[in-house]
């Protein structure tokens, strides 16, 4: 197990110091952004801001904003370095991984956990989300200890254990409250030990109360942050969506695939179907009901795939269960043939030796784990390629051009990354109150949405190398543009011009 977590820990600290220019790169921007203004505004620990609101604070709704509050608190000590907001979802995994390997050898034994720790440690989906500056795998790992502490407090009822149940799975609802899925193996186990007669335990209604009620103030309060302030953005509103068939079909086929690598989908499905019975083995077929149903009702959602995070623990907890069944099932096969041989007559015996006995096994074990490893590291390796390098170039060059207080506006896609690099505040454009709109139905559009926001006070507009296009596809525009800016920088990757102030 220790080689293991070393292992597991090393493959995320590759490219540690990565710029958030990755294939999630808007999404970690946005936490560094938040970071980044706590520190420099002060530490306003219930006012997040993001950097896209231009002339105004940009205080948002978000998730308890922990993880970019404790990068702000290293900023002033170390500096601001991107590897601070990775390196903390890296720790948060590696403290999951011992309570993962208890939770599956309590319900399914050594082996199965063994073979879970490495499925958990390796899948492609883990592996880049836990190294990425998101809540995603701190709220997850966060509710694997908190579900271990629960079932020990289940069995023996020590107080300890519930209030370390009730400390984690609190603090993961509050980083990320899609996390809140857990409550149905804890329910499972509850229903395991007192049926209906849980109604009457007053611990119970304590625990209830204590990782429930800090989430209703928070997120309360973040949608209050929300209503009253420009742009009006509660994070992960609008998610809860049903889509069609194709949608979820698509996500099926990443998650299988991409996500968690064929194999490991596979030898999943098979452990869910071989799982030995027994007190608390449903738990993780609970775990994936509840799973399955929040894909389904926060479709939209769910077009990102970390939120499909949960499914790596419950698929890993399953493909131990079927390598466990495999191996038993050939250790079986093997020891009645060994037993056949040794019942032949003495001339047409032979004694097996015992190394010889177990190859089988052994060379299907590192043939799942090989073959499992290569899939991983091919399906993890583009993720790590550059989606946004331009607009931080563009951003870079911004922080060097520009005067502090300038308002940026940018053809950015949508990815606030140039924002963060830049260090400027400004408007993703197209935007609607706030929020990028897409791309301009025509150049009307585009010359409208711009004289609203230079009569907001934006100085400088950029386009990147993604909408390069714009300038050539909406020539009323261009024309346009000649009359109100001048270009001021101009490289293959973005241009930058500086917008002439709005006429009184």
């Amino acid at each position: 197990m220790t080689t293991l977590s070393i292992l597991a820990v090393a493959a995320r600290l590759i490219l540690i110091d990565q710029p958030y220019v990755d294939s999630w790169s808007w999404r970690q921007s946005d936490v560094a952004a938040i970071a980044r203004n706590f520190e420099k505004n002060g530490f306003h620990f219930a006012y997040p801001q993001i950097d896209w609101a231009g002339d105004a604070p940009g205080y948002v709704g978000t998730e308890f904003p922990i993880l970019p509050f404790v990068a702000a608190i290293c900023y002033k000590i170390v500096g601001v370095h991107d590897w601070i907001g990775r390196l903390q979802a890296v720790i948060f995994f590696a403290a999951s991984l011992p309570f993962l390997f208890l939770l599956v050898r309590h319900i399914f034994g050594e082996t199965a956990a063994i073979w879970a720790t490495f499925f958990y440690s390796f899948a492609p989906l883990n592996v880049f989300t836990g190294r990425s500056f998101m809540p995603d795998v701190p709220s997850l790992s966060l509710a694997l200890i908190g579900l271990y502490f629960f079932l020990r407090w289940i069995e023996d009822e020590r107080a300890t254990f519930l209030i370390g149940a009730a400390i984690m799975i609190s603090l993961a609802l509050l980083i990320k409250l899609p996390t809140v899925i857990i409550g149905v193996p804890l329910v499972f186990l509850v229903w395991q030990k007192w049926h209906w007669h849980f109604l009457r335990q007053s611990a119970l209604r304590l625990f209830a109360a204590a990782t429930i009620l800090p989430s209703l103030a928070w997120y309360w309060h973040a949608h209050q942050i929300a209503e009253r302030f420009y742009p009006h953005h509660l994070f992960g509103a609008g998610g809860i969506w049903i889509e069609d068939f194709q949608w979820y079909w698509k996500i099926v086929r990443l998650t299988a695939t991409s996500s968690l690598t064929p194999i490991l989908s596979i030898l999943a499905v098979t452990g869910l179907f071989v799982a030995p019975r027994g007190k608390y083995s449903h738990l993780f077929h609970w775990w994936l009901a509840a799973t399955i149903l929040f894909i389904v009702v926060a479709g939209y959602g769910n077009r990102h795939p970390w939120y499909q995070l949960p499914l790596v623990p419950v698929a890993a907890a399953f493909a131990g269960v079927a390598c466990t069944f495999i191996q038993s099932k050939i250790s079986t096969v093997r020891a009645a043939g060994t037993t056949l041989i040794d019942s032949l007559p003495a001339r047409q015996s032979f004694a097996l030796p015992v190394s010889v006995a177990r190859l089988p096994p052994a060379l299907l074990s590192i043939f799942i784990a090989s073959s499992f490893a290569v899939l991983a590291f091919l399906y993890v390796r583009p993720l790590y390629e550059s989606s946004a390098a331009e607009l931080r170039d563009a951003g870079l060059a911004l922080q060097k051009t520009t005067a502090r207080d300038s308002l940026i506006i940018a053809a950015d896609s949508g990815d606030p990354t140039l924002f963060y690099y830049a260090e400027r505040r400004g408007w993703h454009f197209l935007e609607k109150d706030g929020v990028y709109e897409g791309n301009p139905s025509d150049s009307q559009q585009i010359i409208t949405d711009l004289e609203s926001l230079r009569g907001r006070g934006a100085t400088h507009l950029v386009f990147t190398n993604n909408t390069f296009w714009w300038l050539d596809y909406y020539p009323a525009f261009t024309r346009y543009l000649a009359e109100v800016a001048t270009l001021v920088q101009a490289t293959p990757r973005f241009r930058i011009y500086k917008l002439a102030a709005a006429a009184e």
